[in-house]
Formats: structure tokens, C-alpha cells, sequence
């Protein structure tokens, strides 16, 4: 299936900046309000359902005998018809 990147930005943050974005999308989740990103010229508003799929994905990418680039993603994703699915178990983030 062809991928379509709607928005996409990236920028070096600090940790204090990041929980402030993190935050914001946790409130608006909580509350069932759409999601607006916006940067520069770029703008999309998304309304994930009630039960979207949470996708967390901790990797490491390079060499596998040097140093490489670590990284945590976090992912909400669900069809455009349906409102939302099952999950693998129970997630804890410590």
C-alpha cells in the first residue's frame, strides 16, 4: 500500500520542549479533540478514534560493532473507515 506523508517536520529539541508537544497530544486525546500539527507552511488536523492502535518501537540503527543512532517512537494509527482496534497487551512506560 503506497504511503502518503501528510506532515513531517524535525528539529533538535530539548527534553523540557518535547513533554510540552507530548503533553499536548495526551490532553487532546484525553478530551477527544482533533489533532492540529503545524510548522512553517505545514498544517494537518486529525480526529484519531476512541480506540486507535499504539505502536511503541525502541531501535537502534547502525553499525552493529560501533556506535549508531537510538531511537523511541511512538505511533497512533487506524483505518479511515473503522474506529479503532485490539492490542497486544498491557503497556507500562516506567
Amino acid at each position: 500500500m503506497p504511503e502518503e506523508v501528510l506532515f513531517e517536520t524535525e528539529s533538535r529539541q530539548d527534553r523540557a520542549a518535547i513533554a510540552d508537544y507530548l503533553r499536548q497530544v495526551a490532553d487532546n486525546l484525553e478530551s477527544d479533540a482533533s489533532i492540529t500539527l503545524t510548522a512553517g507552511d505545514q498544517s494537518v488536523t486529525m480526529d484519531p478514534p476512541s480506540q486507535p492502535t499504539f505502536e511503541v518501537k525502541a531501535e537502534r540503527e547502525g553499525p552493529t560493532d560501533g556506535p549508531g543512532e537510538l531511537s523511541i517512537e511512538f505511533e497512533l494509527e487506524w483505518d479511515e473507515n473503522d474506529d479503532g482496534g485490539d492490542g497486544d497487551g498491557d503497556l507500562q512506560i516506567e
